[in-house]
This record gives C-alpha cells, structure tokens and sequence, in this order.
C-alpha cells in the first residue's frame, strides 16, 4: 500500500491528484484493521502538505459512492473535515445521505445538527433518509424544524412526509402536511399530489382521495392502481373494478402490479363474471402466472364461488411456494371442504414445502368450518413439536373457533384460560360467536366484557351480545346493550347482499325498495311464500331480533337482503343457471333454511358468500351440512 507521503508527493495535476488519492484512501480504508498507529494517525491529518494544493471535492464524492461499511464512511468524513471542506455543501450532502443510506441515522443526525450551513437539499435529505429508514418521529421532528427555519419543502420531501403518514395511518398529521402543501402552492404537483391521494387512500379517507384523484390532469398507472386498490380496501370493491374500466377506457394500459390489485379487488366482491373477464385479459396480456398473480388468482376464484377454477389455476402454476399452498388450501376451508384442505398437506410437504404459520390458520380453518374437531387439535399439537411453528393468537382464534362450534365451550374456554400468549378481541370474538350458536348467556357476557374492554368502539361486539339477550328473551337487557351504544354513537353495520347479473352488480339492504324491479321482486317473494310453506318451510322468528309480534316478524323476515336478491335473480337469469350472491354479514339461521326451500322448488344451484364462507345450496341442501 501506497504511504501517504508518497502520495502526497505525487499529486501534479488536478487528474493526477484524483486517480491516486482515490486509489490511496480506498486501500487505506481496506487494509485498516492492519495498518499501523502512526500511519492510522496520519490518516486523520490533510491529503495534501501544499496550500497551494486543493483536493477536488469530487474525489470525496467518489470515495463515499465507492464505501462499503460505516468504517469506510467515517474514514472519509475524517479527510474532508482535514481538507476543510465542511462548508461545501456538494460534499456534506452526500456525506450526509450516504450515512441515512448504510442506516447510520445517530450519525447522520449529529452531522446534521453541525452543519453550519444547510441547503434544502440537506434538509430533504434527511427527511427522506429517516423516511425510508421507517423512523417516523424524527422524520416528523426534522420537518417540523425545517418549516420553523423558514425552508421552503419541496416535491422531493413532502411526498416523503407524506409517505410516513401513510404508514403510520396517521391522518391528523397527514392533514397538517396537507395544509403546508397547500400554501407552498404545490398541489398540482404531480409527485405532491400522488403522495397525497394514497395517504388518503391508505388513512381509508377515500372522499378526499377521490377528490384529489379527480383533479389531477395526468394520472398514471400508479395512482390509478392506489385508487383501484383503496376502494378494494375500504370495502367498495365495485368502485374498483369500475375505476379499472375507466382506466382503460383512458388509454393506461396494465401492469402485472395493477392486474393484481384488480384480483384482489374481484376477490372481495365476489363477481364470477368479472373474474373471468379478468382472467381473459390475463391470457390476452401473456402475464405469467407467478406465484404473486397465481396465487391471487386462486383466492379470487375461490371468493367468486368456484374452487374447482381455483384449483385449475393452481395445478397450471409451474412454481408454487408456501403462500399458494395455504391458498389453495383456505380456498377448500372457504367451501366446506375440509378433507380436500387436508388432503393437500401431505402433498405441499413431499413437494418440499414447509409450512408456515399461515398455513396452519389456513388448515385449522378448514377443520373449523367442516367440523373435523379431532384432525385440529391434531394438527394442532404438532404444529410446534414436529414443524417448529409457534402457535400464535390466530391460532390459539381458530382452535377456540373449532370448539365453540362443536358446542366443546368449556375445553375452549379452559384453552384460553391457559395460553401463554397476549389473548386479543379476535380470540374473544370467537368465543361469544360460539356462544351465540350454542345460546349459552353466561359465557356470552364473560367474552363480551373482554371484548369491550379490548375494543369499546366496535359497534359488532355491542350487536353481537345483544343478539344473544333477544334470543334468551331478555329484551331488557337487549335494551340496555343498544341504549350503551346509542350514548357512545355507536351504529350498527348494516347488512348488504350484492348478486351480478349481465355484468352489472346490484346491491339489496334490508327492506330495499329502491330497485326498478322492486314490485316485481316483492310479487316474486309474496307468490313463492305460499310453495314454499306447502314444501315445508315455516319462518324462524327468533332471527327477528325486534320485541313486536309474530306477523310482523314474518314480514321482516321476507326483507331480508339475501332473499331480496335472491328473488331478482330468479328474475332476471334465465331458468337453470346458478345464482352467486355475496352478503357482508354472517347469513342468518332463517335465510339459510329460506334458500335452501328455494333450490329445491327452482331447480337452482345457490351460491352464497358470507362474511364467514361459501354456502352451495342444491336441491334443497347445503353444503355446510347446516355446521357453520
């Protein structure tokens, strides 16, 4: 290695200087675990013994980009503090961003903080350093002071700030950032406004996302894809798939990033019409099936109704890893069909696959909505001795979920009672729905203490519990349970069954009369009411959770949204072909006996989603086996 005096004396010309210098310092810094204390000592000393000499600051510049450790990094900054360069901003700028880069952040704050002079690039810097790093509170902190210093931001770090709120689902925040955009006049920036509609989007604030979206005068395939996959998010997949059509119509063509999104969009609306239209654009666009969009694929299928297409997808995937094995097998869980879920094990792990913790909540799923008791608790024990998988809340959820089911509340509880891990509303959750099928009260109100204690603003706990007391017959206590959630403002969810028909989803709520068909639907139901009734149907009123008489709740009974759509598509279908309806909440006891009636006397394949799994009703049975 080349001593530092030798080089020194070799610098003649500017070129000459920064060849060698480069050359020098990198072998000094590679080679500095066996350097020796004096030469270690001259390191800390000035480049060059001349005054009339001055190094290039871009020799600094290429000696960070060429670091590969803090080590390196500090050596450098020891040589430009030597050579007195601590007032070129060109090099502590990238001193400074180099440092944020390996992760150095202590570093490159207390450089920051002794910096004599800062640019707006020093200040961006670190902004967008602490950003990417994560550390959402120093990020805020050096914006904060950067506006208190009277620096102007810029489209290089508001959507770095922006990007923070974003993750951190702080809206409050983003709003102030908002305000500072506004009056720096960059809201029609196009990287501004971008960072702005997905925070929005992402703080599930879609009025203002929207209202940003649509008035930016160009959109790429970026934003529409935040847009596309907000909606699907905040639960109004169906504004997703009308912004997809909407984007092509524009002329932006798809990504494999956007097409995935669009996926998971149909998946949660569960249209199987539009999921094969996608489908065929997937085959148009030559997009392989990877296990990203594969495995998307698979779970849209199987939300649409049909994991025999799923499946199909799945056996064309020429790679499979982990996550499309736990699909496939939570798309059987979704339909009941718990021994094809368990039939997959086996073959995922001669395949060379391990499982995960994923797959096991998808296998324990499976179990649950079947009723395979003792092949969960199986699984189960040897999900840790023999996979090395340590069993989390979600599973301790589904076990107390595959007990409560089978009426085994008291092994549920006592499972609960003496888990090591921190208990959440989820597992709590589970119990007072098991509860509720089983009309055991006094657990009931145990779990729903929990919960309200965990989550006192979740209206579902409220109307869970208070289901159970109008079930029991005590209506004072129902009373007490809604009164609570009237003094919190607290409002039920309200029920929504969504059908597809000719490629338009049509979305019923309970009592809906806003349809254009709407006399014709409730005709449809007051004619079939009188076949059905002579085919043995007799409408459960205990499902009407009202204290007013029995004719009146037979009435109610007939609003319900599942029946509403189902009696237009029994319309507007032609006869024979099945029918796909979707509903956002669990679909009641009485509904469920209802379409069952009704597959028998129409000769109609039923397809129900609900918000816990699929129901496939066939001449008058269903293939939850009335277990779910």
């Amino acid at each position: 290695m080349l001593r530092l005096t030798k080089i020194q004396s070799l610098l003649i010309s500017n070129q000459e200087r920064f060849r060698l210098l480069s050359i020098s310092t990198l072998a000094a810094i590679a080679d500095a675990q066996e350097t020796s204390p004096k030469l270690q000592t001259h390191m800390q000393k000035p480049l060059e013994s001349h005054s009339s000499l001055r190094v290039d600051p871009k020799f600094f510049i290429s000696a960070l980009l060429n670091c590969k450790n803090i080590f390196e990094i500090k050596h450098v900054h020891a040589q430009v503090v030597a050579n007195g360069l601590l007032n070129n901003l060109f090099v502590t700028n990238k001193l400074l961003y180099i440092y944020l880069q390996y992760g150095a952040l202590g570093e490159a704050y207390a450089f920051f903080d002794g910096m004599r002079e800062r640019d707006p690039v020093s200040w961006s810097v670190m902004v967008g350093g602490f950003a990417k790093a994560g550390d959402f509170v120093n990020c805020f902190r050096t914006f904060r002071e950067l506006i208190r210093c009277g620096v102007q931001p810029d489209n290089y770090t508001l959507p770095f700030v922006l990007r923070v709120c974003r993750d951190g689902m702080d809206l409050l925040m983003g709003s102030l950032v908002h305000g500072v955009v506004l009056k720096s006049g960059l809201c029609l920036d196009h990287f501004v406004s971008s960072a702005l509609v997905d925070m929005y989007a992402k703080c599930r604030v879609m009025e203002d996302a929207r209202r940003l979206f649509d008035n930016m005068p160009n959109k790429d395939l970026v934003i529409w894809t935040v847009m596309i996959g907000g909606y699907a998010e905040c639960g109004n997949a169906k504004e997703s798939l009308v912004l997809f059509e909407w984007m092509r119509e524009e002329g932006v063509v798809p990504d494999k990033i956007n097409i995935v999104t669009v996926v998971n969009a149909c998946a949660k609306l569960g249209a199987m019409h539009k999921a094969r239209l996608i489908h065929d654009y997937v085959c148009r666009m030559s997009f392989s099936l990877d296990v990203v969009l594969g495995t998307a694929m698979i779970d849209m299928y199987a939300k649409c109704g049909s994991v025999d297409c799923g499946r199909e997808i799945f056996d064309r995937m020429q790679e499979k890893n982990v996550i499309s094995w736990s699909a496939m097998i939570a798309a059987y869980g979704y339909h009941g069909q718990g021994r094809k879920a368990l039939d997959l094990f086996p073959m995922m792990l001669s395949s060379g696959i391990m499982p995960n913790r994923i797959t096991f909540v998808s296998l324990f799923y499976a179990c649950s909505h079947a009723g395979l008791v003792d092949e969960g608790l199986q699984l189960f024990n040897m999900m840790w001795d023999e996979y090395a998988v340590r069993p989390d809340v979600k599973h301790y959820t589904c076990m107390v979920d595959l007990l409560g089911r089978a009426g085994r509340l008291d092994e549920a509880l006592n499972l609960i009672e003496n888990m090591t891990v921190e208990k959440d509303e989820g597992l709590w959750g589970a119990m007072l729905a098991a509860c509720r099928i089983h009309k055991h009260v006094e657990l009931a109100e145990r779990a729903a203490k929990s919960l309200l204690e965990l989550q006192p603003q979740n209206p579902g706990h409220y109307v869970l519990l208070s289901n159970i007391y109008a079930n029991a017959g005590r209506w004072e206590d129902m009373a007490k349970i809604r009164n609570l959630m009237t003094k919190r403002s607290l409002k039920k969810i309200p029920g929504w069954t969504w059908i597809e028909v000719d490629n338009k989803i049509y979305q019923f709520s309970v009592g809906d009369k806003s349809h254009p068909l709407s006399k014709e639907i409730y005709g449809l139901l007051k004619s079939m009411s009188e076949k059905l009734e002579l085919a043995g149907y007799i409408p459960d009123t205990n499902f009407v959770l009202h204290d007013v008489d029995e004719e009146v709740k037979v009435g109610i009974l007939y609003t319900h949204s599942e029946k509403l759509a189902i009696a237009f598509g029994l319309i507007a279908t032609p006869k024979g072909t099945p029918i796909r309806i979707t509903k956002n909440l669990r679909v009641c006891g009485d509904c469920h006996t209802f379409i069952k009636f009704v597959s028998a006397i129409t000769k109609r394949l039923i397809i129900v989603r609900d918000a816990n799994r699929f129901h496939h009703f066939n001449e008058g049975a269903c293939s939850c086996g009335d277990y779910w």
